[in-house]
């Protein structure tokens, strides 16, 4: 028992701890975003998602996943304390970015014509790919910094630099959409990229890394086990990445950029500032989860106990969003976007299923299955792709939200199916009561808003979210027991 409260309290310590850092990123997000809604509205924020999301493509394509594969190399080598394979290693990787990131500005470069009208479905955004493919560069320089600090462990420079370039990024780009409007999107797009690779590149300065030589053997035999694993982490990526963009090129065919920047904004509320609670506990959760790979029964229990805490953190953050969201809308952006509502309210819905998921998801890397992986993340982002057209087609952005909910069901019933068959995977009866009892309390937020109107829909709402508070503090409490770890920390900044 000592040794399981053990491990959930590792799990929220480092929820805590990632989570911190996430915040600080999402709030700087949220003014930027807030920014570009009421200086650029709608139109302006579908064009810089699409931009973005081009790039992004591309950099998934020509990146080959160094942001992921180079960092559990250099942790090995960090690992055997051989100052002189480390620096190879480091060494090789910046042979790597280098190559990759030179190879995504030439891309987009060349193919910035192309580019622009399958986006757009004009030639009139050529110069804005063409200046943007610089940015290619500059991002795949700051994975390799990044790489570096997550793989020597230094988090604290890691965050630092993180925080830094955000800030420094929201600063300097606000007043170029003040200035030139919409014609300030890809000036602040370079801006952002440049200031990202200098704050990454002055914080992994301070990391002591000793000069290597590195021979052509060296080169090739390191670099192959990094683009090995990064090829097939790139392909996974790519399909997601590639389904996002097709579904965006759809809405803005069929309903106009317009409807593009609704959508981004949608799904950037339950992606990214809903899911941070994922991005905060995956840095801690996977090498664990890694370590235990050849263990069925421990690995079930792992994902079972991360599975939990993932529930019991977000679900009564989903219930603020389903009796609230037309209030989160307006702050988080402004009332021009309040069309958004409906989607998110089935997306919230459909958040469920992806925590669940999310956390069987893992246990396919970690057992080195990469192929297996890739294979799932396909059928998965194919499934989801189809019924987001779909969607769009018969219920507009509402459509989108009832696809999502959707389609992370049957990922959920997928990977639920393959662990089972292939890794002996079984949900914990403590799961699934966790799991019945706040998707109830979701569902009801949602009949609740839904039926009555506002404000009266808040009182059964506010209700609602206070239950599924003290459910998620009398079940965190069994776990960790939150009283001992207040007292503990009181102690230790010298409170009574």
């Amino acid at each position: 028992m000592a040794e399981q409260q053990s491990d959930y309290r590792q799990i929220v310590k480092a929820t805590s701890l990632f989570g911190g850092v996430q915040v600080f990123q999402i709030v700087i997000q949220v003014v930027r975003s807030k920014f570009i809604a009421i200086l650029l509205g709608p139109n302006g924020m579908g064009i810089a998602g699409l931009l973005f999301s081009t790039t992004n493509l591309i950099n998934s394509i020509t990146g080959f996943g160094l942001g992921t594969s180079a960092v559990k190399d250099i942790a090995a080598a960090s690992g055997t304390n051989d100052e002189g394979h480390i620096a190879r290693v480091i060494r090789v990787l910046r042979q790597l970015v280098w190559f990759t990131g030179t190879l995504g500005a030439l891309v987009t470069l060349v193919l910035s014509p192309w580019l622009s009208t399958i986006t757009f479905g004009n030639r009139e955004y050529t110069m804005a790919f063409i200046w943007l493919s610089i940015t290619l560069l500059f991002n795949q320089l700051t994975t390799g910094q990044t790489a570096l600090l997550q793989g020597m462990r230094k988090l604290q420079y890691l965050a630092k630099a993180n925080l830094a370039g955000s800030a420094l990024g929201l600063l300097f780009t606000v007043p170029l959409y003040y200035i030139w409007g919409i014609k300030g999107i890809v000036p602040g797009m370079i801006v952002t990229s440049l200031l990202a690779l200098l704050a990454s590149w002055y914080f992994s300065n301070k990391v002591k890394v000793e000069k290597a030589k590195v021979t052509f053997n060296d080169t090739v035999n390191i670099g192959k086990n990094i683009i090995t694993l990064g090829f097939m982490i790139s392909l996974s990526g790519l399909t997601s990445i590639g389904a996002a963009y097709l579904v965006r090129i759809f809405i803005r065919m069929t309903g106009g950029v317009d409807q593009v920047g609704l959508y981004n904004a949608g799904f950037t509320i339950i992606n990214t500032y809903v899911g941070l609670v994922f991005t905060a506990m995956a840095t801690e959760y996977y090498p664990r989860l890694s370590s235990a790979a050849g263990d069925n029964k421990l690995s079930r229990q792992i994902i079972n106990q991360q599975a939990e805490i993932v529930l019991l953190v977000l679900a009564p953050i989903l219930l603020v969003f389903l009796v609230f969201i037309k209030w989160v809308v307006i702050i988080l952006y402004s009332n021009s976007f309040t069309a958004i509502n409906e989607m998110i309210y089935w997306a919230a819905l459909g958040m469920f299923f992806k925590a669940a998921s999310w956390s069987i998801a893992f246990i396919l890397l970690a057992k080195g299955a990469g192929k297996l992986f890739f294979l799932n993340e396909l059928i998965g982002n194919l499934n989801l792709l189809i019924l987001n057209i779909a969607g769009y087609h018969f219920f507009g952005l509402t459509g989108l939200g009832i696809s999502f909910l959707c389609g992370f069901f049957l990922y959920l019933c997928q990977v639920f199916f393959i662990s089972k068959k292939k890794f002996e995977f079984s949900f914990d009866k403590a799961f699934l009561r966790i799991f019945s009892i706040q998707f109830m309390l979701a569902i009801a937020s949602f009949i609740a808003v839904n039926l009555l109107e506002r404000p009266w829909s808040y009182i059964p709402g506010v209700i609602l979210i206070t239950f599924s508070v003290l459910y998620s503090y009398k079940e965190l409490d069994k776990r960790i027991a939150i009283k001992s770890v207040i007292l503990g920390v009181k102690e230790k900044i010298g409170l009574k």
